[in-house]
């Protein structure tokens, strides 16, 4: 019951997907990086606790929701466009449309 979309359509889609995973992909390699030079800064004594666990810890939770985003909930995942469909056929009987 989709309706097929436009080659545009397509190209404009696949092209926000790729962002928005591409995106998740740089915000994952940032979190590698400073979190690796932290992780060495806390073990050369900078500090009397392993302080590096704080930011690794609230940054992770921030970089997981950012996934569950894009891959899960968003334009990079299947689950959204599922939502929707539902809600169109659901409005469409409403309006007494097939």
């Amino acid at each position: 019951m989709n309706t097929p979309l436009s080659s545009q359509e397509i190209d404009k889609l696949a092209r926000r997907r790729a962002g928005a995973k591409l995106g998740w992909y740089m915000h994952a390699a940032v979190f590698v990086l400073v979190n690796l030079v932290l992780l060495g800064l806390s073990a050369r004594g900078f500090g009397t606790r392993p302080w590096s666990m704080y930011p690794l810890l609230g940054w992770g939770l921030g970089l997981t929701l950012h996934g569950l985003a894009v891959f899960l909930l968003g334009a990079g995942g299947g689950l959204r466009e599922h939502l929707v469909q539902q809600e169109r056929e659901r409005l469409q009987r409403q309006q007494g449309r097939p």
